[in-house]
């Protein structure tokens, strides 16, 4: 399949046939852990950096030597060039990968590396600068026949307005993501956006610079996986789709595109390999484009490294794409498997992100007690974190991948969606229920997608029926008894709950987000019909409660931890909190308190006190896991109380303003 022939060019970082044999992984959680499972197949040994809180993460495990960069926060740890290069230095290895994100396409690091004499594994420092402005990568582009959409630096709104016309979209020069990206649909918005984007854009790329695109309404982003090698071969290996989004992030992807005929294809994969030449480019890459109704196409950007959903690729190509981009790195010429990939079957991948989807897609922090996926067949799970781990308000809210191939396109998504079903997620609010949501959606399932779906049908933000939510409680009431009775010191044979003076019931009250649910013996409050446990089955951390009402059999998986019972069954999933039975009252907060709905940060205070509000109105911007979130006024009002000030850290229920109705303001 390889040939050991051909040399590494200087700007790479490589020596001719530089062969690697420890790489440091420069990334952290589930892409540090699967760059190192090909490592170690490869019988390459692997190093991991770390920071403060991820001192006790998986990826730390997997790897064979970590070195400990002091810190949270990502410009103190993992954006730091210096602590990573002496890391590779202390530690004895010759190469790098950086995963994506954080470093991954940082010029200077790629440089840093070369000249410390370790192989990047990645294009050159040379590609990632020319790539790493899109401003100028859309002029190579166009200069080299791709097309690209109507564009204007945002220094001259009134000039951008005239070259460009709205809609438009400002989107941060450097970095992606969707970071630092902003719709306007007019000069207020645009003025308001640039300076939004400017700011969320410094905060995750250190690099506020912005510039305005035209938009296309509602399109499909559709992006090709390019390759090339250090002897001047460049080759695709075909389209992914990528157009479920929500804040233009991707959520949901998938290989091949179902918008993309053989013609189309045709036209999209030679275009991004004519891009790909046009730059020299070397190693794993994407060429991201814009697909509208009518088929036409523009180019947006290059990913200069291997992206999030590359294991789409991966299952229907047969390719490693991780042993792949070392063994380019190393010198090796791109041959055999690679130059012959052929398409089979289909693969859809869905991200699994720590959020809370009813309230604005907030990230979500804290223990994660359980995290676990079927491996069925066709599906594969490529996770960050394991049970025990603490979801960060540091870093990324994405949990694991979970990807699934079929023969068949609906195939892949009825086994992707019974994947995510049945798995027993414990802990944070997830967005499992939304991308369950999302693969069952007849238009998903036609292929009707595009950028605007979730803004269009508003899917996974409603609760649990009322009766799962009882059923749950009931299993979780049962589940709990019998804890308590494992766990009793009475002699056996006498049961739970016994008095000498009679019999005493013990109502147990549980809280769903904001309801109540009272459990009394088998008895629910709002739910009817004659209850029988039918078996009671205990595991290892668990209880089987397998439920018969009115004849209708249910067995409920019960996880207990502390005062959380989580309960999994063909319904689906419920969280619920055993309320105590001599609550200690809670602290007030003033009227027109203004909570953080997250662990973050204060990016900017908006408001002083004595201002009038107007319902809408900014007040505080807080920063949780790279992105922004506005806290607005939900009325009009007055300033009373500012309590935080830019910089400080909140946790979820912080109150950060207090907006008094009654116009009078705090002397």
């Amino acid at each position: 399949m390889w040939s050991k022939a051909g040399a590494a060019s200087a700007s790479s970082g490589c020596d001719p046939l530089a062969v690697i044999r420890k790489l440091l992984v420069a990334n952290r959680g589930e892409i540090a852990s699967r760059v190192m499972r090909t490592a170690r197949s490869m019988g390459i040994t692997t190093v991991a950096v770390f920071s403060d809180a991820d001192a006790g993460a998986q990826f730390v495990s997997d790897a064979d030597e970590a070195v400990r960069l002091p810190g949270v926060l990502p410009a103190d740890t993992y954006l730091r060039v210096d602590l990573i290069v002496e890391a590779a230095s202390r530690t004895g290895a010759d190469a790098v990968h950086p995963g994506y994100g954080f470093l991954s396409e940082h010029a200077g690091f790629a440089r840093a590396c070369a000249d410390a004499g370790l192989t990047f594994v990645g294009p050159s420092a040379r590609v990632i600068e020319l790539m790493g402005s899109k401003v100028e990568a859309k002029r190579i582009m166009a200069e080299a026949g791709v097309p690209v959409l109507p564009s204007a630096p945002a220094d001259d709104l009134e000039a951008a307005i005239a070259t460009v016309g709205f809609p438009m979209l400002v989107k941060a020069a450097y970095g992606g993501g969707g970071r630092g990206m902003r719709i306007a649909r007019d000069a207020d918005e645009l003025s308001a956006g640039v300076e939004a984007a400017q700011r969320e854009a410094a905060a995750a790329f250190g690099d506020g610079t912005v510039f305005i695109e035209r938009l296309v309404e509602a399109p499909r982003h559709v992006e090709v996986q390019v390759f090339g090698d250090l002897h001047g071969t460049v080759i695709h290996l075909f389209e992914r789709e990528c157009s479920i989004q929500r804040r233009h992030q991707k959520v949901i992807e998938e290989s091949p595109s179902p918008a993309v005929d053989a013609r189309l294809r045709d036209e999209l994969t030679q275009a991004a390999v004519v891009a790909a030449k046009a730059i020299g480019y070397v190693n794993a890459g994407t060429v991201e484009f814009v697909l509208d109704p009518d088929g036409r196409f523009w180019f947006l950007e290059v990913n200069t490294r291997l992206q999030v959903e590359h294991p789409v690729t991966e299952l229907i190509t047969g390719l490693d794409l991780v042993e792949l981009q070392l063994r380019v790195a190393q010198g090796e010429p791109l041959g055999g498997d690679a130059l012959d990939a052929t398409m089979r079957g289909h693969a859809i991948e869905a991200r699994l992100y720590a959020e809370d989807t009813s309230a604005g897609y907030l990230p979500t922090s804290g223990r994660i007690d359980r995290l676990r996926v079927e491996l069925t067949e066709g599906v594969r799970v490529d996770a960050g974190y394991a049970d025990g781990a603490t979801v960060s308000t540091y870093y990324d809210a994405m949990l694991a991948k979970v990807i699934a191939w079929g023969p068949r396109r609906e195939i892949a998504a009825q086994r992707l969606a019974a994947a995510l079903v049945h798995a027993e997620i414990h802990g944070p609010a997830t967005n499992r229920d939304l991308l369950v949501a999302v693969l069952h959606h007849p238009e998903f399932l036609t292929g009707a997608t595009d950028t605007a779906f979730l803004e269009r049908h508003q899917l996974g933000a409603g609760a649990s029926e009322p009766r799962t939510e009882h059923l749950h409680a009931l299993a979780a009431s049962i589940a709990a008894s019998q804890s308590r009775r494992t766990r009793s010191p009475l002699p056996p044979g006498i049961p739970a709950r016994w008095r000498n003076v009679g019999p005493a019931g013990q109502p147990v009250a549980y809280s769903v987000g904001d309801e109540h649910i009272i459990v009394d013996g088998l008895h629910v409050e709002g739910l009817s019909g004659a209850v029988r446990i039918v078996a009671l089955r205990p595991g290892h951390d668990s209880f089987t409660v397998d439920l018969e009402i009115d004849g209708y059999r249910l067995p409920c998986r019960v996880h207990l931890v502390g005062d959380l019972a989580y309960v999994d069954s063909a319904l689906g999933a419920t969280t619920l909190r055993e309320l105590p039975r001599f609550p200690v009252p809670e602290l007030e907060v003033a009227a027109g308190s203004l909570l953080a709905p997250m662990p973050g940060t204060v990016a900017r205070v908006a408001v002083t006190v004595g201002e009038h509000v107007h319902a809408g109105h900014v007040l505080v911007t807080l920063e949780a896991m790279k992105m922004e979130h506005a806290i607005r006024a939900p009325h009009d009002g007055v300033v009373n109380e500012v309590r935080v000030s830019a910089g400080d850290q909140t946790e979820t229920g912080t109150v950060l303003v207090v907006v008094d109705t009654t116009g009078d303001t705090v002397s």
